[in-house]
């Protein structure tokens, strides 16, 4: 297993202040607002600089969590729990551990509910273990959107930007909203028998999340079949890192240079003010 560029997860920690980047994903709708897809499929987005979401009509279904409700649960963690379990929490994402998941799961046994109640999400439940868990695609944005706005610098942000491309049990970490361009961040999440595969993403200036009753290859088809590329403005001067205090935990970085430049560099001047502070 190796971890995909640190340098994308300190860009995107830098740059998720600001609350927008150069361009989003574009979900196509119908008429009505709503993102068309087959009904095994789920799909939720959100553009954080408008607010805007999109979804499709399914999207509050309460589906198998599988591996997704990890990131609940490694929210409690981090901001609750023993400090002596806060680096299995940040394994349990990248490397969508489940023995780490049972164990901290067995310590916390109200931390996903309880998450789910700090943060809204009304179509998460859980009913005794982890892996039994349901969620929605819709309460997966609600909750990466929210870590966004209120706290830029969440280790659970930063653990799904730094995931690896291959899981504890050897499933590869490459399918579904991870391949949309301009994601950063992801925690993915597939059923034993293979049958159902879900995954939530974030970028600088958007979180989008899916799950199919279907293959990787079919979430992935879906995904992608419902988004079309941002049109990026012209560039914009944004503020220089150098001109910015240290990013607490990723301070001293020595990727911390060029590629978050870069991004912050691609953001309007009106909305880059409140990354410095």
């Amino acid at each position: 297993m190796r971890p995909i560029a640190t340098a994308l997860a300190v860009a995107a920690l830098t740059a998720l202040g600001g609350h927008i980047a150069s361009a989003a994903p574009a979900p196509i709708v119908d008429d009505t607002g709503t993102i068309a897809a087959p009904s095994s499929t789920q799909i939720s987005f959100a553009h954080t600089p408008t607010g805007l979401r999109a979804g499709t009509a399914n999207e509050h279904e309460s589906r198998a969590g599988v591996s997704i409700v990890k990131m609940y649960l490694a929210e409690y963690v981090l901001t609750y729990g023993d400090p002596a379990d806060h680096a299995d929490a940040t394994e349990m994402i990248r490397s969508s551990n489940d023995a780490i998941a049972d164990r901290l799961h067995a310590k916390y046994p109200r931390a996903i509910s309880s998450t789910a109640a700090e943060f809204g999400l009304t179509d998460t439940h859980v009913p005794g273990y982890w892996g039994v868990g349901t969620t929605s695609t819709h309460d997966m944005v609600t909750y990466l959107e929210t870590k966004k706005r209120t706290e830029p610098g969440s280790p659970v942000l930063a653990a799904m930007a730094t995931a690896y491309d291959t899981a504890a049990d050897g499933y590869p970490q490459d399918y579904g909203t991870a391949l949309i361009a301009g994601v950063i961040g992801t925690k993915w999440g597939w059923s034993d028998d293979r049958s159902f595969h879900a995954s939530a993403s974030f970028g600088p200036d958007f979180s989008v999340a899916a799950s199919t009753y279907g293959s990787a290859g079919q979430l992935s088809e879906h995904v992608l079949g419902a988004f079309a590329e941002g049109v990026p403005p012209g560039p914009e001067t944004g503020p220089f890192l150098q001109d910015c205090p240290p990013l607490g935990r990723f301070a001293g970085d020595p990727l911390l240079g060029p590629p978050a430049q870069d991004l912050l560099d691609g953001l309007p001047p009106v909305v880059t003010d409140p990354i410095c502070g």
